[in-house]
C-alpha cells in the first residue's frame, strides 16, 4: 500500500493498517483510517539514518 509518488504514509493507531496521503485526497480529504474509521494517525518515519560527521 506504500505510494513514494504520493508522499506521505501514515498508520492507523487502533488497527495499524497503512493510508497513503493519496488515497486521503481521494475520499475527500478527511483525516479517516480506510479499514476501521478510527480518526488518529501516526506518521510514518522513514528507515533512512541521518548520519552527521561529529567535529
Amino acid at each position: 500500500m506504500e505510494d513514494t509518488a504520493s508522499g506521505l504514509v501514515y498508520e492507523c493507531v487502533r488497527c495499524g493498517a497503512k493510508v497513503s496521503t493519496g488515497e486521503l485526497e481521494l475520499r475527500g480529504g478527511e483525516i479517516k483510517c480506510i479499514v476501521c474509521g478510527y480518526r488518529v494517525l501516526r506518521k510514518i518515519r522513514p528507515p533512512i539514518v541521518k548520519r552527521i560527521k561529529a567535529i
